[in-house]
């Protein structure tokens, strides 16, 4: 059955439906997911094929997987699939009325219009040396000789300054924990599920949500534009809400003004951490690195053309680590409509997960899935350029506005850190744990020792 032929836009009271995963008594398949949701993903496909049910304690979800969803993801997400019913519990906790990623169709696509300047790759260009230096900046704060440090953590506090003073030209400052601590609260709570809802009643939530609150209005009311260094998504933010109160309201400001830390502090601390464990535990593609990023520093200017044509190293290192140690599992969406998927009936409204990262794991798009291997992205090879092999930022119209700009930020900051710093595991033999909670990454105890300072 082709990918066409396997989607058919009806409902068929005969068809039958998708296959349901063994799991344990009350709790169905939690504990699979808690420990590994991607690795779970994988196995469910390999058993059931590329749809199939899940029971999560009392609810249960369908899963379209591999290939055959990524395929459907980005040819009818914009007609069958919609976001607000997974997202509502966060917009509501903001107090807003919408955010980008809880909308769908026209008001999407004008949210996302007002952002994509300011989300693009371009939005760096010129602004490379002042990535370098806020990136330098926290390496002589945290990252001194002799220093344990705590991977996630650290990276956290550096993404979020890097973000903070790229996209809004403030420091959060002394925000960072309490970012941190607002993000996870209401994504374990109102999105992923993962935490009931007493959690949010906590004093050392409600406390970081009120000063997160307070630090996005303080950046609205500080904001003053500069065409000499631009922040084109404060500035485009801002604009839009004065010119149309409809599309941005002010009760959705603040929400929005924070968006980039709810986009960036997971994903780009999560990936970042998992590249600092690959590259210790690999040390030939490390000394590559080295090379690579002792040749860009000392060759003068770093510009976009630097990037793209001379950091392949870099490249692949992000690469791999975005299909090993994938952040985005999953996509979260409701049906919009009945339809037939690979002959199984899903209803109007159905709660599915997209696993969209299960082709990753899959021997017929990566030669050795399990093994770290950086030149599979590079021609003649070119591994991820396969129909639905890959997909780190998601598919279809909610794709990752940032995708591009995460792309270079990782890049420089781990070219900075890997040229500055000398890193080893702490201890030496080390194995990555997973944390899952709210997004998969390196757990929190994952630390490395500074041996030497550059």
């Amino acid at each position: 059955m082709n990918q066409v032929d396997a989607i058919q836009i009806t409902s068929n009271d005969r068809a039958p439906l998708p296959p349901v995963a063994k799991g344990a008594p009350i709790v169905g398949n939690a504990l699979d997911m808690a420990r590994d949701p991607a690795d779970f993903f994988v196995r469910m496909y390999q058993q059931y094929g590329p749809i199939f049910r899940i029971k999560i304690l009392k609810d249960s979800y369908t899963v379209l997987a591999g290939p055959e969803a990524n395929l459907f993801m980005a040819k009818y997400s914009k007609q069958l699939l919609r976001s607000r019913e997974f997202w509502q519990g966060m917009v509501s906790e903001f107090g807003a009325s919408k955010l980008l990623v809880s909308e769908d169709g026209d008001t999407h696509t004008q949210l996302r219009r007002v952002m994509k300047r300011g989300f693009a790759r371009s939005a760096l260009d010129g602004r490379f040396q002042e990535l370098i230096r806020i990136t330098e900046g926290i390496l002589d704060e945290q990252w001194q000789p002799g220093n344990d440090v705590f991977v996630v953590q650290a990276m956290q506090r550096m993404v979020t300054e890097q973000l903070g003073m790229l996209m809004m030209n403030q420091s959060p400052g002394a925000h960072v924990d309490d970012i941190r601590t607002f993000i996870k609260r209401v994504l374990e709570v109102r999105v992923t599920k993962q935490r009931p809802a007493f959690y949010l009643k906590a004093p050392s939530y409600r406390r970081a949500k009120a000063r997160c609150l307070a630090l996005g209005q303080s950046i609205i009311d500080q904001h003053q534009p500069d065409p000499e260094s631009p922040t084109y998504f404060l500035d485009d933010l801002l604009q839009a809400s004065a010119a149309d109160k409809g599309l941005i309201p002010d009760s959705d400001l603040v929400s929005e003004v924070l968006s980039p830390y709810f986009a960036g502090l997971d994903t780009v601390a999560n990936t970042t951490s998992a590249m600092v464990y690959e590259l210790l535990k690999h040390p030939e593609i490390l000394v590559k690195l080295e090379a690579e990023a002792g040749a860009i520093f000392a060759g003068g200017e770093i510009t976009p053309k630097t990037v793209r044509d001379e950091m392949p190293i870099s490249y692949g290192v992000l690469m791999e680590t975005l299909r090993l140690h994938p952040i985005a599992v999953a996509a979260m969406r409701n049906a919009t409509q009945d339809f037939l998927f690979h002959g199984y009936q899903i209803r109007e409204g159905e709660p599915l997960y997209m696993a969209t990262t299960v082709s990753h794991f899959l021997p017929r798009f990566y030669e050795d899935p399990d093994v770290f291997d950086i030149e599979r992205f590079h021609k003649p090879r070119a591994e991820h350029r396969q129909p639905g092999a890959f997909a780190p930022f998601g598919l279809g119209p909610h794709a990752c506005l940032g995708a591009g700009l995460a792309e270079t930020l990782i890049m420089l900051s781990m070219a900075t850190l890997i040229h500055r710093r000398t890193l080893r595991l702490n201890p030496v033999d080390y194995q990555m744990k997973l944390s899952v909670a709210p997004t998969p990454g390196p757990e929190m105890k994952f630390k490395v020792r500074v041996i030497g300072q550059r």
